[in-house]
C-alpha cells in the first residue's frame, strides 16, 4: 500500500511539472498548413490576417513574387509560400494572407489554411533537422510539438532578409518593383514598367481620397502619370499617403469649386449651351456642395434662356451644406458681375431674388441611390462621378441616357470624359460638354 501510495505522489508530481512547465508560455505563434504540413510564425512578426483575391502584376519578379496588394494605401509584396519552397502548386479561389512586419517594411505572404494561436515555452522548441527536406533548413528556426501536432516555426526575418547577392534572385524591395527591366511577353519594357506603376496608382487613389480610376478619367490619369513620373522613381512614385494623393489629384478639379464662377468661366459655360426653345427648362446639378455653382448657373441659365421658365434639381449628400444652401448671405464684392442683377439687399447682405431661389430646389439626396427626375434639358455633374465607385459611375451614366433630352447638353468635369457611342463631345476645355449621339 505504501508503495502505491508512494507512486501515486511521484506521478501526481510530475504531472504538476508538466502543468507548470506548459502554463510558462513565453512564445506564441501563428499557425497554418502548407503543403500538408503544420507551420508556425512568430507573433511578433505578424502585422494582421488578411483575405484577397486580386494581385496586380509587378514584371522581372521573382518566381514566388505573386505581385504586390494595396493594403488599405499600403503597396506591399506578395510572395506566395508554396511557390518559394518548391511545393506543388494548388488553385485557391480566395488567398489566405499573413501580413508580416519585418523591420521597417510590411510584405504579404500566402499560405494554404491560417490556423490558430498557439502559445508555447520556448525551451521545448527543438533545433530544426535535415528531415525537414522540402524546406531549406536555414529558414527553419525550430521544431515543436503542441498537443500532438509538430509545427516547423519559420524563420520569417531570414526569408526577408536575404544577402544582396541573392536579392536579385530572390524578393525585391517594393520600391524596386516599378523598374524591373523585363517586361509582359510581347510588350516593350518601359510600356510594361510604366503600366505597372500606373496600376500602383490606380489602386491607392481609392483607399487615400477615394477617387475611382476609370473610363471617365482615364485619359486624364494617364496624362498626369506622364507628369508625375518626371524626375521621379522607386518609391516617390507611390502615393504613399494622403497628402501625396492630394499632390496627384491637385491638377485634376474643375476651376471655382466652393465659389462662384467668375465672369470669363460664366462666359465660357454660357456660350456652349445648346438652343432649347422649351417654355420650362429642366435642370439636374447632383454634388451642389454650399450651392455657389447651382447659383452662378441659374443666373447664366436666365440670362442663356430669358422666356423660359427654368428648375434646378440640386442636390449634395452633405446635409449641413444643403441646408444652408438656400438662405445664402453675400458681400456685393465677392459676387461676380453676371449675378449682381439678380440679387436683392437685405438687413444682413444680399441674397439672389426670388426668382432665381424659386427656380433651385435644394434637396440632400445621394445621387447613388434611385433619383426620381424628369426628363432633363441639361446636367451639371462637374468632377462628381470620379469620386464614385466605377460601378456606380456606370449607373449614373445609364441613368443620364434614359433622362436626358434629344437637344440636351451634360457638362463634366473639365478632366472628366462620357465614353461610349451614345455621346458627341460638344468641348473639351476649359468646360467639358457632351451632347447625346442620336
Amino acid at each position: 500500500m505504501a508503495a502505491v501510495t508512494k507512486d501515486l505522489v511521484k506521478y501526481n508530481a510530475e504531472l504538476q511539472e508538466q502543468k507548470e512547465k506548459a502554463e510558462d508560455v513565453d512564445f506564441k505563434m501563428i499557425t497554418f498548413s502548407l503543403g500538408g504540413k503544420d507551420y508556425g510564425v512568430d507573433i511578433m512578426n505578424i502585422k494582421e490576417i488578411a483575405k484577397a483575391d486580386k494581385f496586380t502584376y509587378v514584371p522581372n519578379t521573382a518566381y514566388y513574387v505573386r505581385g504586390v496588394y494595396n493594403l488599405r494605401g499600403d503597396i506591399i509584396p506578395i510572395v506566395d509560400l508554396r511557390a518559394f519552397f518548391h511545393l506543388p502548386a494548388e488553385n485557391r479561389e480566395i488567398e489566405n494572407m499573413l501580413i508580416l512586419r519585418i523591420g521597417d517594411r510590411v510584405y504579404g505572404t500566402i499560405v494554404d489554411k491560417i490556423d490558430k494561436v498557439v502559445g508555447i515555452n520556448s525551451d521545448s522548441i527543438q533545433p530544426p533537422h535535415p528531415i525537414f527536406g522540402d524546406i531549406n533548413i536555414k529558414f527553419i528556426s525550430g521544431v515543436v510539438e503542441k498537443e500532438g501536432n509538430l509545427y516547423i516555426i519559420l524563420d520569417m526575418v531570414r526569408i526577408f532578409s536575404i544577402s544582396d547577392e541573392e536579392k536579385g534572385k530572390r524578393l525585391p524591395e517594393a520600391p524596386d518593383v516599378f523598374f524591373a527591366p523585363s517586361s509582359r511577353a510581347g510588350e516593350p519594357a518601359a510600356v510594361a514598367q510604366a503600366e505597372s506603376a500606373l496600376d500602383f496608382i490606380r489602386q491607392s487613389l481609392p483607399a487615400l481620397k477615394r477617387f475611382y480610376p476609370g473610363p471617365v478619367n482615364e485619359t486624364w490619369l494617364r496624362a498626369r502619370y506622364a507628369e508625375w513620373s518626371v524626375g521621379r522613381s522607386g518609391e516617390a512614385l507611390q502615393l504613399r499617403d494622403a497628402q501625396a494623393a492630394d499632390e496627384f489629384l491637385a491638377r485634376f478639379f474643375s476651376p471655382f469649386v466652393n465659389s462662384f464662377w467668375d465672369d470669363e468661366y460664366a462666359g465660357q459655360v454660357k456660350a456652349i449651351l445648346p438652343d432649347l426653345s422649351s417654355s420650362q427648362i429642366q435642370v439636374w446639378n447632383p454634388g451642389c456642395g454650399k450651392g455657389y455653382e447651382t447659383y452662378s448657373f441659374a443666373c447664366i441659365l436666365k440670362e442663356r434662356y430669358p422666356a423660359s421658365h427654368i428648375k434646378i434639381w440640386a442636390n449634395d449628400s452633405d446635409i449641413m451644406t444643403i441646408s444652408q444652401a438656400p438662405n445664402m448671405l453675400f458681400d456685393l464684392d465677392e459676387v461676380p458681375e453676371y449675378c449682381r442683377a439678380h440679387m436683392v439687399r437685405g438687413v444682413n447682405g444680399y441674397s439672389f431674388n426670388q426668382e432665381i431661389k424659386d427656380s433651385i430646389l435644394f434637396e440632400y439626396h445621394d445621387i447613388q441611390n434611385d433619383n426620381a427626375l424628369p426628363d432633363l434639358d441639361l446636367i451639371l455633374i462637374r468632377d462628381m462621378l470620379s469620386f464614385l465607385p466605377v460601378e456606380n459611375q456606370e449607373k449614373l451614366q445609364a441613368e443620364f441616357t434614359e433622362k436626358l433630352k434629344h437637344r440636351g447638353m451634360i457638362i463634366m468635369g473639365r478632366n472628366e470624359e462620357l465614353p461610349g457611342p451614345s455621346w458627341r463631345q460638344a468641348a473639351k476645355q476649359p468646360v467639358s460638354a457632351y451632347t447625346r449621339r442620336d
